[in-house]
């Protein structure tokens, strides 16, 4: 059956519920309205009201309330609307969820999921467009993970709600609706921790995530047409980071470029350009470049197209690091 990414996360979290008796769902408006991108949609219907819950307007609220379900044997999904929400809940994720392990030698567990929209391309407002990636890495004991399809959005989901540990789990909105892929609802599970090879190629290394592969995508066809081949990344899990996809490519290419739409300054592109300088550093032919958001907050929806990453911002660097002598 083909899906859109959305569609795919709904028959993700429906398979989990099926499968195990310990999933439950929390989140605002996610139960009789289906959440505010649908995602839900059915599932209070399917499953009733004690195993998708309706919360009050605290994000602090639905990620405690998480912790301590998982603390205690359940595995609670939650969801939170925006990104740029989460800011509210990030004492609970950053000072306890991913320390818990730690914190109680390894008693207890917390295999918790959080689900949030984020990144721009639908004309939101303020707060309903922030890419928190960066921030989430530094967050010991807990995984982010960003699918960029509708079959990644299912498996890797999957996976996170299988996890012993905390994930957040980033969804890029402007690729909700974008397209659609046969997707067998069938349970299967793809790996957490792993870079996906989308295209091969031979002459340049393109790594993004989340909805800039579109963009990086259109510009290797452009390349293609110039006699350029570009193999694309998509790194899928921030953290943790597989590292060894992207030098085994950089070894082969020599050259890389990072997409993201994150602002530039010490986004994750800046990581995985400074472990290519550690310790790839005798593959590169030139050095790498990094194409982002702006050091600014999201603009409103006038200026928004000239915030993301672009395919011709992609082709200048591609060209800039492929001119390089």
């Amino acid at each position: 059956m083909s899906v859109t990414l959305v569609q795919a996360v709904t028959m993700a979290l429906a398979r989990a519920m099926e499968q195990d008796d310990r999933v439950l769902l929390l989140g605002q408006d996610i139960g009789v309205n289906g959440g505010v991108f649908r995602a839900t949609d059915g599932l209070f219907k399917k499953f009733g009201d004690r195993r998708v819950l309706d919360t009050p307007i605290s994000e602090s609220a639905i990620i405690g309330s998480s912790i301590g379900m998982a603390a205690r044997g359940l595995r609670p999904v939650a969801e939170i609307q925006f990104m740029g929400f989460l800011y509210a809940g990030l004492d609970q994720l950053l000072s306890h969820a991913g320390r818990l392990r730690s914190r109680t030698r390894g008693r207890l567990s917390c295999p918790m999921v959080i689900r949030t929209p984020f990144g721009g391309g639908i004309r939101a407002p303020e707060h309903h467009a922030d890419s928190l990636e960066s921030i989430l890495a530094h967050s010991p004991g807990t995984r982010v993970v960003i699918p960029s399809s509708p079959s990644r959005a299912y498996g890797l989901l999957l996976s996170a709600i299988q996890d012993p540990d905390p994930v957040v789990f980033m969804e890029p909105i402007r690729l909700y609706r974008g397209s659609k892929e046969p997707v067998d609802d069938d349970g299967g599970v793809l790996p957490l921790d792993t870079c996906f090879v989308l295209r091969e190629g031979r002459d340049i290394t393109l790594v993004t995530w989340g909805s800039c592969v579109a963009e990086v995508s259109e510009a290797a066809d452009q390349l293609e047409e110039e006699g350029i081949s570009a193999e694309i990344i998509d790194v899928a899990s921030i953290s943790r980071l597989d590292m060894d996809t992207i030098f085994g490519s950089v070894e082969r290419t020599g050259r890389c470029v990072i997409i993201h739409e994150a602002p530039l300054t010490a986004g994750f592109g800046a990581e995985i350009a400074a472990r290519l300088a550690d310790e790839g550093l005798l593959s590169l032919r030139a050095p790498v470049k990094r194409v982002g958001g702006f050091d600014t907050a999201y603009p409103l929806y006038r200026l928004e197209d000239h915030y993301l990453p672009t395919t011709h911002r992609i082709l200048e660097a591609c060209r800039a690091v492929l001119d390089f002598e």
